[in-house]
């Protein structure tokens, strides 16, 4: 059974820094690229950040860009986002996913997803 546990969230400050965790269980972490993805209320859930399985290919949202870095631990089954610079528009729930192997950035090709992290930014 395939399970993914964000943690980090929590109520920061415009201009502060955040890491988000997601520890992998269940399944060969190293053959699965890793994503996150945030909903905010009233708006569909997006990407913010995809690497894949080899850490080699990533992707990020323009939104984001230069501001957060997504990372991995295959030793540890567990993916990271660093957050810096955050905005007010950053308020969102964050998931953590996963997709065997192949590299995408569709939240709807990623079957498994963890249960969010808050992350509040307030100006």
């Amino acid at each position: 059974q395939v399970q993914l546990v964000e943690s980090g969230g929590r109520l920061v400050q415009a201009g502060d820094s955040l890491r988000l965790s997601c520890a992998a269980s269940g399944l060969t972490f190293s053959r699965y690229s890793m994503g996150w993805f945030r909903q905010a209320p009233g708006k569909e859930r997006e990407v913010v950040a995809v690497l894949n399985w080899n850490g080699v290919s990533t992707y990020y949202a323009d939104s984001v860009k230069d501001r957060f870095t997504i990372s991995r631990d295959n030793a540890k089954n567990t993916v990271f986002l660093q957050m810096n610079s955050l905005k007010p528009e950053d308020t969102a729930v964050y998931y953590c996913a996963a997709k065997v192997f192949a590299f995408e950035y569709d939240p709807s090709k990623f079957p498994f997803w963890g249960q969010g992290t808050q992350v509040t930014v307030s100006s």
